[in-house]
């Protein structure tokens, strides 16, 4: 016998000397049909979790609550949605320091772009790239 054939189950051991091997802390090897069945299923959930996450966005983002969507509308309303809220907290930020409200720095460099670095038009290309 060779190494390989002793490293794989041989189809005459019965299945009371396969549930030795793995008692005895020896793993199976999966089958082919196995294999792929495994695949599958990892892929759907995969699948259906990518499906929640953009359900979840699609019940934060404005305008996209109960209507009927694609992926590619989702993401182009979040990233729309995204850039609001971030030139928003831009205009807050300069709002403040024009009325003589110090901010800390910390707050100014949460934005993720550092937008007070960047003009609006830098900010639009940068999220329509």
């Amino acid at each position: 016998m060779t190494n390989s054939a002793a490293s794989s189950p041989s189809p005459s051991l019965s299945p009371t000397s396969a549930n030795l091997k793995a008692a005895a802390g020896e793993k199976r090897r999966l089958t082919e049909k196995e294999k792929k069945a495994n695949h599958l299923a990892s892929e759907k959930k995969r699948r259906e979790h990518i499906r929640d996450q953009f359900d979840r966005l699609s019940n934060i983002v404005p305008g996209l609550e109960g209507r009927a969507r694609s992926e590619g509308l989702v993401l182009q309303s979040t990233i729309e949605y995204i850039r609001k809220l971030m030139l928003a907290r831009r205009e807050m930020i300069q709002s403040l320091e024009a009325n003589g409200v110090e901010v800390p720095v910390d707050y100014k460099r949460q934005d993720p772009m550092c937008l007070e670095t960047y003009d609006a038009d830098s900010v639009t290309d940068f999220l329509d790239a």
